[in-house]
């Protein structure tokens, strides 16, 4: 059952968002995610009073803002999760993409105060981005999202970050092959993998090659 949450209430929710530190807002994304992470898009603007767009953003630009000087990423990117991974939530995904998040997201995956678990929310978010529609895995694609995840994959230590990294050499190898005759064409350079690569993404390269 939807509850919907009035204006003022929603006007109270952004209030305590603008004015609160850091704390306050890891607290206030907290109760968010263990609240909607299994809402559809219609539950999330019935929750925030049909302004849903409202909190998102003030989510992604919080993410925009301190990325770079740590602190706990995990918990914006899996925010900004729910919202693109809510059905009938394709407005959210255009804002998202609207204001550079693909890239941003992309810059998580190379930083190198980065910890594995913001590493692997990175991951999981463009993941929630592709499964959405060709045109997103296209332009993750044209970002350099596969390469970025490799070039991760080869710095990273862990097997969660490494699984989830898996996901995009899937997606390159459909996204050449759907495209060899199509205006936008991907070659093999397309997918430069490091010197360092995990030798099973290696091993696959050559084998899809060889047949």
């Amino acid at each position: 059952m939807v509850k919907k949450t009035s204006t003022i209430g929603l006007q109270q929710l952004l209030h305590e968002w603008d004015h609160g530190k850091t704390k306050t807002r890891e607290k206030i994304l907290s109760n968010f995610i263990s609240r909607h992470r299994d809402d559809s898009g219609p539950d999330l603007e019935a929750e925030f009073a049909e302004a849903g767009s409202l909190f998102l953003t003030r989510i992604t630009t919080w993410l925009r803002l301190t990325y770079l000087l740590g602190g706990n990423i995990k918990i914006q990117l899996d925010a900004i999760k729910v919202f693109l991974s809510a059905s009938c939530g394709q407005r959210y995904l255009s804002e998202f993409l609207e204001v550079g998040g693909i890239l941003t997201v992309l810059e998580i995956l190379g930083l190198k105060t980065a910890k594995e678990e913001d590493k692997s929310s990175a991951m999981e978010l463009l993941e929630t981005i592709s499964n959405c529609g060709r045109k997103y895995k296209e332009v993750i694609c044209e970002s350099y999202g596969v390469r970025a995840a490799a070039e991760c994959m080869a710095r990273s230590y862990t097997s969660q970050t490494q699984e989830c990294a898996d996901p995009f050499y899937i997606l390159w190898l459909t996204v050449t092959q759907d495209t060899r005759n199509r205006s936008i064409r991907f070659s093999r350079t397309s997918f430069p993998a490091p010197t360092l690569v995990h030798k099973e993404w290696q091993h696959k390269d050559s084998d899809t090659y060889r047949s």
